[in-house]
């Protein structure tokens, strides 16, 4: 393996540009997979993306964009998976190229549905990826302040540490610092988790609730989380590390936050389908409910907070009945 050899990215979102614009900060030249040839089209004549971040330019130049999937994954070593999880399936099916011989990466903050799976599980059960040939860019670090080059910090996660720490050389620059880690399957967990407390923490913003109740929300939120980190994968980890607890606060607090955006609407009373139609960008933490809580059926991990949101989001009950009975447990 050749590593990292040739870099690409594959998606065309605004984490996908965000992630090009620092790597094209310490690499000469990228690889660049968007399923659309005309926005690639347009990319190259507007010098941005077209679809997002349309602040950040680029010296196209420095990239090869793709259209193929199958070429871009032949012409490349190191592979980042920047698709949204509940269409990584759909991209996957045109895949003929083998993965085997790559690295890959995932950025996705989301579970591959109906299998319930972890994306890095997926790639290992489908695609015959050794667990060392794996890797996940976790936050806490949303794409609009890369855009605006403002400080801000992400976790690689890798079972190898060698590979993991030239990883996080790659991904170090002026306005951002990357830190290593081992904990593959808990931050995966985690990235999945804050989406969807930021949904909760939405909810109860649309409904008026205030700064001195968030914080006890919050607190409650990271204690379900290790309680469902240590039932699902029991390793030694703090989680008051920025890959959970840092993560939790920016997906749960900031103005940027699409899965607190999608709360936020459904607390002040639209419904979850009027949410999504209104919605730009997917909020994985609505994926992310049915998934954990399916998981859960067989972990039993007391969580309160995950059993209200799937009571709203796909029971349809009430958001203001459930989440006052719901307040009634906090601590």
């Amino acid at each position: 393996m050749n590593f990292p050899g040739k870099i690409a990215v594959f998606g065309g979102g605004s984490w996908a540009t965000a992630l090009a614009k620092i790597l094209l900060s310490t690499q000469l030249h990228i690889h660049w997979y968007m399923r659309r040839p005309d926005r690639i089209e347009d990319f190259k004549r507007m010098k941005h993306n077209p679809a997002y971040l349309p602040g950040v330019t680029f010296d196209t130049d420095r990239i090869t964009f793709y259209a193929d999937i199958n070429q871009a994954v032949k012409d490349s070593d190191t592979v980042i998976f920047v698709i949204p999880s509940p269409f990584l399936k759909q991209h996957l099916k045109k895949l003929k190229t083998p993965l085997k011989d790559k690295f890959v990466i995932s950025a996705i903050k989301g579970m591959v549905p109906d299998e319930n799976m972890l994306v890095t599980d997926y790639f290992i059960r489908y695609y015959h990826i050794p667990k060392e040939h794996l890797a996940i860019i976790a936050g806490p670090c949303h794409s609009e302040e890369v855009a605006m080059e403002r400080l801000s910090y992400l976790t690689i996660a890798c079972r190898d540490p060698e590979r993991g720490g030239q990883l996080c050389r790659i991904f170090n620059n002026p306005y951002l610092k990357s830190s290593c880690s081992q904990d593959v399957t808990g931050i995966e967990y985690a990235s999945v988790l804050k989406n969807v407390y930021a949904i909760a923490s939405g909810i109860y913003h649309g409904m008026k609730y205030g700064d001195n109740f968030q914080a006890v929300f919050l607190s409650n939120s990271i204690r379900e989380m290790r309680r469902f980190l240590h039932t699902v994968h029991a390793e030694e980890r703090d989680i008051t590390d920025s890959a959970y607890l840092g993560d939790l606060l920016v997906t749960a607090c900031s103005r940027f936050s699409r899965n607190r955006t999608f709360g936020t609407m459904i607390g002040k009373g639209c419904s979850v389908k009027t949410a999504q139609l209104e919605m730009e960008m997917i909020a994985e933490g609505y994926y992310g409910v049915r998934r954990i809580h399916e998981i859960n059926r067989n972990r039993q991990a007391d969580m309160p907070i995950m059993d209200a949101l799937y009571n709203i989001l796909y029971e349809h009950q009430s958001p203001a009945e459930v989440l006052k009975q719901l307040t009634e447990t906090f601590k």
